[in-house]
């Protein structure tokens, strides 16, 4: 009995260190990159790929937003800047568009540029379409991952950090 019992506490050691690399190895994303024509939000540190996700965008996901209504995924450097826990999707991080760029460039078309372009989780009420929010892009010009997803991105992206959206 005493040799089995050692052994399983060896192998529940073991498994809460392996658990413990593992979620340390994710902590603290610092940049976060989308790659529109993929389909795939990367969370990165030091320029390493941490982790990669298949996500749904806006409606018309080629090309850049330009303007509110447009139903385009922006493409730019931007600042995932706030949260919002009672979103009415599952949790939602801001991306901080319009930028300056952004604004001057609606401004010169005579639009007005958009903005609440979030990450976001499914719906509230949808939980059950998660096998299938992928195979549509559906959002209006966010970004949208699963829920347990979103769960570990909310977790593991700090507000302030960077995203780049890219075609």
């Amino acid at each position: 009995m005493g040799i089995q019992r050692g052994v399983a506490v060896c192998a529940f050691g073991l498994c809460c260190l392996v658990a413990r690399e593992g979620a340390a190895s994710m902590a603290g994303a610092d940049r976060v990159v989308v790659i529109k024509s993929e389909r795939r939000l990367m969370l990165l540190k030091n320029g390493e790929v941490l982790k990669s996700y298949e996500v749904a965008l806006g409606k018309e996901p080629v090309g850049h937003k330009r303007r509110q209504g447009d139903k385009r995924t922006p493409e730019g450097v931007y600042v995932l800047d706030r949260r919002n826990a009672g979103s009415r999707f599952h949790r939602s991080i801001h991306i901080s568009y319009p930028n300056r760029d952004d604004i001057l460039n609606a401004r010169k078309q005579g639009v007005a540029p958009g903005g609440d372009v979030m990450i976001h989780g499914l719906p509230k009420g949808m939980e059950k379409l998660e096998e299938l929010h992928t195979v549509v892009n559906w959002t209006n010009g966010c970004i949208a991952v699963t829920n347990a997803e979103m769960d570990e991105i909310w977790r593991h992206v700090p507000d302030g950090t960077p995203i780049e959206i890219r075609p």
